[in-house]
């Protein structure tokens, strides 16, 4: 298969755009080690992305906000054209897993017919926004999310590189800080602010020119040189990597740190439910379709609205104090072509033990968990590698086998 722009199927890499290399593996000694190529793009519906368990759908849900005949659609979708898992992704997006190519374009179908597609692969791509989850009816949310999403599938919107992405976090309370983006709306003070990543200064502007000016600061950042080789984001910009770059003139409100943690359970808009490593069978999403609206967060949970207490479903996660919340692990061996080693039956194994969060990747991209954690297992030919406070693709500690991490958890804080 081929890769295009145009929503053609990609080639056979694995999650988010990664084609297999070597090189020699930190702490391998001689040992060679695959390793990731980072190409950038991660998968859409019109231009999915291959994996070892088949194509990845991803759906840019519009206004992170599923209506109960789009969420049953999906689910129905899912077990008709993949193999019955569904993924909640670290951005909001709900992705099908499994699809069979011969059954691409019949399940675009199913999804334009549920309004879940954009006019072009390019539009699908730039609609890469995180919408806060609690947003209420008539707030500023919804207005600046439908306002940008329509300038970003405009014909004259900037050529973004495909990670970048957008925050919409101006609700009345901001809870998206720990979510990667290069461009926020947020609200602080009574006002609605834009933000660069990267950036504590922030510009005032009003709802009802929030998402133009977004589109103003995303042209600044490609006249900077943001964007090298079709890749780049804003914070790296902004660091100075290639130069000190200054957020343009206006950038002048200081904005105050707004740390969240979202854990299941019911709040003003109905209530969270998480799933282990983000994913549920088909069946579970139709089965929270038939309770109402859902919104898709950026937690891997999503919200039911208008509920006041969690269904008793299987396949939930409601206690906020479930061992499985402090685990995050990619797909693994075999469902990624790139991961070294299968990676959710030790996350599992090792949860009750854990003290601190714990991120286990099959290689050193770390898709699921782009940021440091306090404990990584990056997975090697032989193990899996242990780093503290760190990426993925960090230097390790030291490694251990998956055997002895379980039958050891002490070993990941010794």
């Amino acid at each position: 298969m081929s890769g295009s722009r145009d929503g053609g199927l990609s080639a056979p890499h694995g999650p988010c755009g990664a084609a297999p290399r070597e090189y020699l593996g930190q702490d391998e000694g001689r040992q060679v080690v695959p390793g990731p190529i980072v190409q950038g793009w991660c998968p859409g519906a019109l231009r999915p992305m291959m994996s070892g368990d088949g194509l990845v759908v991803r759906v840019r849900v519009p206004g992170g906000r599923l209506v109960p005949a789009q969420a049953a659609g999906i689910a129905a979708l899912s077990l008709a054209h993949g193999n019955g898992l569904i993924d909640l992704s670290a951005r909001a997006n709900v992705q099908l897993r499994g699809v069979r190519a011969e059954s691409h374009a019949d399940l675009i179908a199913g999804l334009r017919g549920l309004g879940l597609i954009d006019a072009s692969a390019e539009a699908e791509a730039r609609r890469n926004v995180v919408v806060q989850p609690f947003w209420q009816p008539g707030d500023a949310v919804q207005a600046i999310v439908a306002d940008l999403a329509a300038r970003l599938a405009a014909p004259d919107a900037p050529d973004l590189p495909g990670k970048f992405g957008f925050a919409v976090d101006c609700g009345a309370v901001r809870v998206l800080e720990g979510t990667a983006c290069d461009i926020r709306i947020e609200a602080q003070d009574g006002q609605v602010l834009l933000r660069p990543d990267g950036s504590a200064l922030a510009k005032a502007v009003t709802q009802a020119t929030a998402a133009a000016e977004a589109i103003t600061l995303a042209r600044w950042f490609v006249e900077q040189g943001g964007v090298v080789q079709g890749r780049g984001r804003m914070a790296a910009l902004l660091s100075g990597r290639r130069g000190a770059v200054v957020p343009p003139e206006g950038f002048c409100v200081a904005v105050r740190p707004a740390p969240f943690a979202a854990q299941p359970g019911p709040c003003a808009q109905g209530v969270l439910v998480g799933f282990e490593f983000g994913q549920m069978r088909a069946e579970t999403l139709a089965d929270l379709a038939a309770l109402g609206a859902l919104r898709v967060t950026p937690w891997r949970m999503l919200l039911i609205e208008g509920r006041t207490e969690a269904p008793a479903l299987p396949g939930l996660i409601t206690d906020p104090t479930d061992p499985m919340l402090r685990v995050t692990a990619c797909t693994g061996a075999p469902g990624c072509g790139q991961a070294l080693q299968p990676t959710r039956a030790l996350a599992r194994a090792l949860a009750p033990h854990l003290g601190a969060a714990l991120h286990v990747s099959g290689c050193a991209k770390g898709c699921a968990h782009p940021r440091p954690t306090p404990l990584t297992l990056t997975a090697t030919p032989a193990g899996f590698a242990l780093i503290r406070d760190g990426l993925a693709s960090d230097t390790p500690l030291r490694s251990h086998s998956a055997a002895d991490l379980i039958a050891r958890p002490d070993l990941l804080t010794e």
